[in-house]
Order: C-alpha cells, then structure tokens, then sequence
C-alpha cells in the first residue's frame, strides 16, 4: 500500500516529477503563451483563453504542503472539484417526474451501500418520530470514459482504480430544519476497514491509509464504512460523480457564481495550476471551468487542500442559492436536461436506486432554509513528519459529536428553557433496564461483556431487575432511551448512578422499554470515563472554519498567482 505525502518535499519516498509529455499533453501548453482559441484543451474564459487540461501538478496522496510546493508522485491527477452531487439532491427541482422514468433510472449506476460489515446501527428516531439524514457526497477521480480521460489528463492512468478525492458528509437535521455539512482532507490518515469487493469478490484487508484510497478498496461503499468507523455517525446514502458528471452539470444549471478578490490565473511557468483565469469580482462558470474552479489549488489562499476545500463549499454555497432562485429552473426544458446530467453523472447507493427516491429526497431536502445551512472542514492537523494529517484531537471529535448528537454546527439550535428534572417514579429494584453491548466496531473488535459488566454494577447499585441483551450492535456513543416521557425521571436517575451526562439521555419513539447501550466510548470500567477539558458545546469549533450557506464570500487570492 501505498503511503500518502502532505510534504512531498520531506517525504522519505521522493520521486522525480512527471513532466507534461509523461501526464498526455504537449509541453507547449505549460509555455508562458497563448494557444489559438481551437486548440486541443483550451476554452474561452474570463481574462482570456485557459488551460482546460488537468488541475494541479499530480502527486501521490496529499496536497497540503505549505506554501504550494510541488508534490512528488506517480503521475496521477488530482481531482479537485465540491461535491456537485449537492444539486442532485436538490433533484426535485429537476422535476423530470415520469416523463421518461425508465430512461432516467436506467442513467443511474448503483453499488451496494456499505461493504464494511455489521458497522453502525441507524439511530432511534426521536420522540417526535423524526430521524436525521446522513448523506456521503464523493467526487471520483476515474478516468473510465474517453470523456473523463479528456477531462482529466493523465491517460496512463486509464486503468488505475478511482480515488475518492472529494469527501463530504451532508448531515440534514431530524426536523429539517438545518443542515450540516462537513469535509474531510484527502490525505488524511484513517483505519480502512475490511472490505469485499462486490463485483471481484476480493477481500481488502483492514489498512491504514490516506482515506480517499478507501475508493479502492471496493467502491464508494468501503468510503462510506471508513467514514463511519471515522466519525461514529450511521451514514443513509451515498451520492458519487465524476469528472464528466462536473461539466454536465454545471452546464445544465446554468453556471454557478463565483468570486475572487483580484484577478487570478492558476498556472505558472512549471505548469502548475488548474488553468482557472478570472479578473477580480464575481463572474458565472460553468462547464470546463466550473472544473478549473473546483480543482484549483495553486492560487488560492496558501495553494493548500483546505484552501481548495473553502472553494469548493462557497461553489456549493452560490450552486444552492442559484438552484433555489433561478426562475428558469421552471422551464422544462431546462429541468429535463438538469434531470438527464443528474441521473447520468451519479452513481448511489441500492436504497436510492430510482428517479422517484431521489425526486422524494429532493423535496425532503429542499426544506432546509439556505441560511442555516452550514459548511465546515473537519478540524485536523500534521501527522509526524508532516507527511499527512490526522484529525485534530478534542475539536474533530466535538464536531462529530455534534452531528451524532443532531446538534446544528451553526450554533442556532433552539434553546430549551431550562425546567427542573424530574423525579424518579420507579423503585430502583423494579425498574426494568435492559443492557446492550454496542462496542461492535469494525475496526477495533467488540470489547467483551459489556453488558454482564454493567448490569452488575447496576445490580450493586440497586437495579436488581436490569438485565442484558446478548446482541452485539454498534453505536460510538453510550445512550439511554425510553418511550414515555413519564419515564424521563428513571432514565436520569440511571445515568446518574453511572456518570452518564444527560445528553445520553433520549426519548425515542421506537423505544418499548428502558434501554442502555454501552456505546465505543465506553469499552472498559463501570463508571463512565470523562474526558479532561470536555464541555458541551452548541457551536462548531473555530478550527472548523464554518461557512453559512446564504453568505456571499470571495476567495482570497494567492499573491503569487494573479496579473
């Protein structure tokens, strides 16, 4: 396996950088020139003719070397675009209805949605009956299409598997009232669970490793299973596009606005950079360089992924606002071709395999007001050796948390007046309390009787009738729910005896009786372990970097890269 570099420069593995000729193209298309407006990868755009080929220089694994420094690598290009399958979520809009419902679901390519085991179980709904929504977005880097190889450069790399460059996680609230979404570095260093392939049947061992390389270990449902031995969240659906699926869509909408706070050309005298050529102020892209701008790195703020990453969630941001207002997104017409990019663009999950499921997901999404949607790049730093990152310790984790927890990152939530907790109403000794063991974790193996261990502490404490379930499931946090909010008083009063917060404490409608799980974060003891410097928190960190969705912003330009 192959290990992925952040600091090219520093890794231990150097290798020479592929020159033009070596990715496809001539080398007169790196020359400080013009070309002839029909030259072979070149299209018009703002401030004159760019560079359509690839994006950034490619490397092997990361991109978030300070001060834009060349990657070394095998040659590969990196992907680089947000993930655009947001507007296919807003699918509804597209409204193609039954129209051609055969031909559309017959567009859609599906893959199984987790190949990662038993993993997580899907959350009680609340006591509303409401449950959130999980969604992983994915960019594929493939180059398995003439269209694709055009797009992305680098035909040696026909072959090789896709990589799973663009990950974000769209989290939409039980009452939709909000959504979250969340990106995550390519390069950042994660466990990859075992997985199946469902086509070859070939088993991928459990590895760490960059987690866009989880892409191959199987198809997007191994992606789906990193993230959520990653983060602890039960994940729905996934959506995946590619390259041609970027063009296709971004035409079909019409072009996106995008600003810069001065003129920027993404290309130096190496060949660095996207092509992406724009003056100063907000100009509509689409096609080709709706790609340019999604991909760019070098250019943009300090020529890192995460400055990319911003890119991408204010092109998300300005996509959704342009779906939501465009008028001429009533045509027709128009919504057929948006319908026809969409369906042929994406590959889903089998439980979103039709026109129809998708059509009812748009509609169930388009409840969500623009201004609480929320955007954030999941907290992390430097490895060691700055050779990757890793997840920022304390911050990354309060994110997830967040989310598991249904918590809006926005920090907008409604405050519940505050109202004395109520009494117990059962007798310890008759109070039935059932307890489960939840530390099925893939990728660290359940953590053996559990459930025999703090049954027994309850039973000290004066719980004589709980008892256990022997069912292994798997959930990151440890919880207690109850059906009838005149139960509410017992649960507390469990927790308490436990050194559970409340926070862990849920009324749920699926519940029939008091359950406790003991969740991932509780593998050992019989009293709840608190974390030093832990403290409930309504609001995503700052090292988040948390974009609202109805804000309007401008991508700051790397001084190195303008004219």
């Amino acid at each position: 396996m192959r290990q992925s570099s952040v600091r090219g420069d520093r890794s231990r593995r150097r290798r020479r950088e592929p020159d033009a000729q070596e990715l496809g193209w001539d080398d007169s298309l790196y020359e400080d020139k013009g070309l002839p407006p029909d030259a072979p990868g070149w299209t018009p755009a703002e401030g004159g003719d760019v560079p359509t080929g690839d994006g950034d220089v490619p490397a092997e694994g990361g991109g978030h070397r300070k001060g834009g420094r060349p990657r070394r690598g095998k040659g590969r290009k990196a992907l680089r675009w947000t993930a655009l399958s947001l507007a296919v979520l807003i699918v509804g809009a597209a409204g193609a209805g039954y129209w051609y419902y055969e031909h559309l679901n017959g567009n859609l390519r599906k893959a199984p949605r987790s190949l990662g085991g038993g993993g997580l179980k899907k959350p009680d709904p609340n006591a509303f009956g409401q449950s959130p929504l999980n969604i992983l977005l994915l960019g594929s880097d493939g180059r398995n299409s003439k269209k694709n190889i055009e797009l992305g450069g680098a035909r040696q790399d026909a072959d090789r598997k896709p990589l799973a460059d663009v990950q974000m996680l769209l989290h939409v609230s039980a009452d939709r009232s909000n959504m979250s979404v969340i990106s995550i570095p390519r390069d950042t260093r994660v466990t990859i669970p075992k997985c199946t392939d469902p086509k070859t049947h070939e088993v991928y061992p459990q590895t760490t490793s960059a987690i866009n390389e989880s892409l191959q270990h199987g198809g997007p449902g191994c992606t789906l299973a990193t993230w959520q031995e990653l983060t602890g969240i039960y994940i729905d659906h996934f959506m995946m596009v590619d390259f041609s699926g970027v063009v296709s869509m971004a035409d079909a909408i019409g072009g996106v606005p995008v600003c810069v706070d001065r003129n920027v050309y993404s290309h130096d005298s190496k060949g660095h950079g996207s092509g992406l050529r724009l003056t100063k102020g907000t100009h509509p892209v689409k096609g080709v360089q709706a790609l340019q701008w999604l991909r760019t790195r070098y250019g943009f703020e300090d020529n890192t992924d995460i400055g990319r990453a911003k890119a991408q969630h204010m092109y998300m941001n300005s996509m959704v606002r342009q779906l939501k207002s465009d008028a001429k997104l009533t045509n027709p017409g128009e919504l057929r071709d948006l319908a026809e990019a969409a369906t042929e663009a994406l590959t889903v999950d089998d439980g979103l395999d039709t026109v129809k499921k998708l059509y009812d997901l748009g509609g169930d999404l388009s409840r969500v007001p623009t201004k609480r949607i929320t955007m954030v790049t999941m907290p992390w730093q430097y490895g060691p050796g700055e050779e990757y990152v890793v997840p920022k310790p304390g911050d990354a984790e309060t994110t997830f948390a967040m989310l598991r927890n249904d918590t809006a990152l926005d920090g907008k939530d409604q405050k519940k007046k505050a109202t004395p907790d109520p009494k117990p109403s059962t007798p310890k000794g008759q109070l039935n309390v059932v307890v489960q063991n939840g530390t099925g974790s893939t990728v660290n193996g359940p953590a053996s009787g559990r459930a025999s261990d703090i049954q027994r502490q309850l039973a000290g404490l004066g719980y004589t009738a709980a008892a256990t379930n022997s069912v292994l499931t798997s959930q990151a946090d440890t919880t207690i729910t109850y059906h009838d909010a005149s139960r509410r008083g017992d649960a507390l009063a469990v927790a308490k005896a436990l050194g559970l917060p409340k926070s862990a404490v849920r009324e749920s409608s699926s519940a029939t009786g008091m359950r406790l799980v003991i969740g991932n974060d509780w593998r050992a003891g019989v009293t709840y372990p608190k974390k030093p410097g832990d403290k409930p928190t309504d609001k995503a960190p700052a090292s988040a970097d948390a974009l609202n969705g109805e804000k309007k912003a401008c991508m700051t330009v790397n001084p190195q890269y303008t004219f």
